[in-house]
Parts: C-alpha cells; structure tokens; sequence
C-alpha cells in the first residue's frame, strides 16, 4: 500500500469531493456534541458552498490531496497570511485508511509546500473534540500558541517554525 501525495486544483471534482467528506465529519462531531444531532442537510450544503477554498489556489495557497493505492483519501492545504506566515487548513483522512500513515505525510508535504512558498513558520487552529488532530500535530512538533485569529469555531492555536 502507497501514498502519493500531489497539489491539485482547489475546485477540482476530487476536492470538492474531499471537502464535502472533511466537513460532514467535522460538522456532524461538533453538533453530535453540542446539540445531540447531525448537521442539517440544508446547513451543510449552505456551508460547504461558502467555503469554496479559493485560499487555496496559487500563488499563495496550496491544496494538496493524498492519494492511497490510486484512491483520493485526504487533503491538506496551506494559505499565507503574510511572506513568513503560512495556515494549514482542511486536513483530513478518510476514516476508512486512517491510521496508514497518511496525515503525517499530508502535514509533511504542507510544510514543503509552505517552505516553497517562502514561510518560516506555520499555523493552525482546532477545536478540542478534535483530539486526533491535535495529537497528530503535537506529534509532528506543533507547539500551542495564543490565538492568532477570531474563528468562532477555534478553541486551540499551534505553531511550528519551518525554518
């Protein structure tokens, strides 16, 4: 079993299917939590059509989509806030081959991109029911930092120097 890990057009069929998937799951563990229930169908579409992630087009973004024995199975993007300052966003493994490997390599290729583009340090932010996501960045050297943004959603704000 493989990864191949590639940029690929932010509005590409292949994203759109990955965004759709990453935020169904992000969406539906927030309301399972908070209120007992799933996301409502017409909610979810209404969000998932606002964030188009046209942050994630060159030349400041990036999308990048992990692909596992030939079947797209995860998504990183980066976006820069500034010439040195770089944001991870949508990263996302389908359930069905998590646990392979594949989100370390994902967050792993979102810093190179990021280096490319001239970042020396990466962000992000997370909620903390996301308790793999945050496990998996501590992991990989993400340290916590003081909220870098206003996102209703964002309960924990991490760090990483890419240089």
């Amino acid at each position: 079993m493989s990864w191949i890990i590639a940029p690929e057009p932010f509005d590409s069929p292949v994203a759109a299917a990955l965004w759709r998937a990453y935020y169904t799951e992000v969406s539906d563990r927030w309301y399972l939590l908070h209120e007992g229930r799933r996301t409502d169908p017409d909610e979810l579409e209404r969000e998932i059509a606002a964030d188009t992630g046209d942050y994630l087009a060159p030349p400041g973004g990036v999308l990048l989509v992990a692909r596992h024995d030939g079947r797209p199975a995860g998504t990183a993007g980066i976006r820069l806030m500034d010439p040195a300052t770089a944001e991870l966003k949508r990263v996302f493994v389908h359930p069905d081959v998590r646990g392979k490997g594949g989100a370390p390599l994902l967050v792993t290729a979102a810093e190179d991109a990021a280096r490319a583009l001239g970042a020396e340090q990466m962000v992000l932010d997370t909620r903390g029911d996301l308790v793999e996501a945050r496990a998996l960045y501590a992991r990989l050297g993400y340290e916590e930092t003081a909220p870098y943004n206003d996102n209703d959603y964002a309960e924990h704000w991490f760090a990483k120097r890419l240089t």
